[in-house]
């Protein structure tokens, strides 16, 4: 009997943080809470552990993520509020979380019209001559080996011509600043317009390498580590977490 009532609460716990945890995000394709306690434990607000497996997750300023896994050790709720459907930390805790990031999921971010909005009438200096730039089309590629190249077409309003520019680049973890951020940019010999016309676009590479892009409700990251693998991009974060996305 003991262990079917840890079985429910259980059970209604890890729905409760589902849906906490999804009412957070614009889109939710698969996700899946599993807390581990007792019926003891619980009457007191003990939980063992905590683990968090999402995927298809698209978040703030549509940034979708492939797969996020998040681990918590032991920590404190509310059993009242638990008792009436509700998570409430007793004490902020810390986590580990990982992100895991596609090719097609960054492609679909910098595509996306929130950022190609912020890319449209950029003023910048060519030639002597101020132009006025729009980026129509970004494609990335991740090769591997902490390095990313990304192809941009941008329209030039004076002349009215198309232009494909194409740079690869150096992801380097800020921790600082805790983001993933370019650097040693590096453009194809003879494309002399290239770093004018990409200004704009190497900003919204660098706000989108921020991490905070990836916090919920109640909950901060902070930048460990990342790896960029062929056509993949994991990072590592820790947690703080002061309360529970309701």
């Amino acid at each position: 009997m003991a262990e079917d009532t840890a079985g429910l609460g259980e059970q209604a716990l890890n729905k409760v943080a589902e849906i906490g945890l999804s009412s957070q995000l614009r889109e939710v394709e698969n996700m899946d809470v599993s807390i581990k306690t007792n019926p003891l434990k619980l009457i007191t607000g003990e939980v063992d552990s905590v683990t968090v497996e999402g995927e298809g997750l698209v978040m703030q300023k549509n940034l979708r993520v492939e797969k996020m896994e998040i681990e918590v050790g032991r920590i404190s709720i509310n059993p009242l509020a638990a008792a009436m459907g509700k998570i409430e930390l007793e004490r902020p805790t810390e986590a580990t979380c990982r992100v895991l990031l596609t090719e097609a999921d960054i492609n679909r971010s910098f595509n996306s019209e929130y950022i190609l909005g912020m890319l449209k009438n950029m003023q910048v200096q060519a030639d002597g001559q101020q132009l006025t730039v729009d980026t129509r089309r970004v494609e990335v590629k991740l090769p591997g080996g902490e390095r990313i190249r990304m192809r941009a077409l941008i329209l030039i309003h004076q002349t009215r011509e198309e232009r494909e520019v194409t740079f690869d680049a150096h992801m380097v973890g800020d921790r600082q600043s805790n983001r993933i951020r370019l650097e040693d940019v590096q453009y194809p010999e003879g494309e002399a317009l290239s770093p004018q016309l990409t200004q704009g676009l190497l900003q919204k590479a660098n706000d989108l390498g921020n991490i905070s892009n990836f916090e919920l409700e109640g909950m901060s990251l902070k930048l460990l580590e990342f790896e960029v693998r062929p056509g993949a991009l994991q990072i590592l974060v820790e947690i703080y977490a002061e309360q529970f996305p309701s």
